[in-house]
């Protein structure tokens, strides 16, 4: 019989140590949105190795799962920019960085509504901006990760197929909607190389073209 993806188990293929595991269950005690997948963190780092990344925003901390898996693909000594409206999700997720072996020099946690913080961030600074947080925002945070990305920086949205896990909540209609208004968005600027991958409930990805 021919193997299928459902016979190899593609969240097994590369399995969360303690450290991830942690995140995930404190992150299903404070009751917010669930982590990234084993195959969408593992996503995450590939990317953030494959362009060497320095100097990341992270829109969404959660608990800091996905915050791990970024920063075990980036560069030795690069920083992590994470922010969350959340205290309590970013108490969590320093924890869940030490537990993972990073110093508090390798990100900096800032607390407050993504879109009154970004602005206050510098343009054409970072090399990948990672966006899990207000679905309907979306198009408000890719108009920022434009302006923060160097040329041939990358911008991946989490949740770009709403709905796509069994685990993952019904999404409203208005979250369809506004992650179709994305995709629609992202693929029609000619300023970006666009990818679409149904890994999780669907990464969108985009470089920003160079010159």
């Amino acid at each position: 019989m021919p193997v299928t993806w459902a016979d190899i188990g593609l969240d097994d293929f590369l399995p969360e140590d303690e450290a991830l595991t942690s995140a995930r269950s404190h992150a299903a005690e404070v009751g917010g949105a669930a982590p990234v997948s084993p195959l969408t963190g593992a996503a995450l780092r590939f990317v953030a190795a494959a362009i060497g990344a320095r100097a990341v925003v992270e829109i969404g901390t959660g608990c800091g799962a996905s915050g791990i898996w970024l920063l075990r693909g980036m560069r030795s000594g690069a920083v992590l920019t994470s922010v969350d409206v959340e205290p309590e999700h970013q108490r969590l997720a320093r924890a869940a960085y030490l537990a993972a072996g990073f110093p508090a020099s390798r990100y900096r946690l800032i607390g407050g509504l993504a879109l009154d913080v970004l602005p206050r961030l510098a343009d054409g600074a970072y090399d990948l901006v990672f966006c899990d947080a207000d679905r309907q925002e979306n198009g408000e945070y890719l108009a920022a990760a434009l302006r923060l990305l160097r040329p041939g920086g990358v911008v991946i949205f989490n949740a770009a197929l709403p709905g796509g896990l069994a685990t993952e909540r019904l999404p409203t209609d208005a979250e369809v909607t506004a992650a179709a208004e994305l995709r629609e968005q992202v693929r029609a600027d000619e300023g970006l190389v666009p990818l679409l991958l149904p890994v999780g409930n669907g990464l969108l990805a985009a470089a920003k073209r160079v010159g």
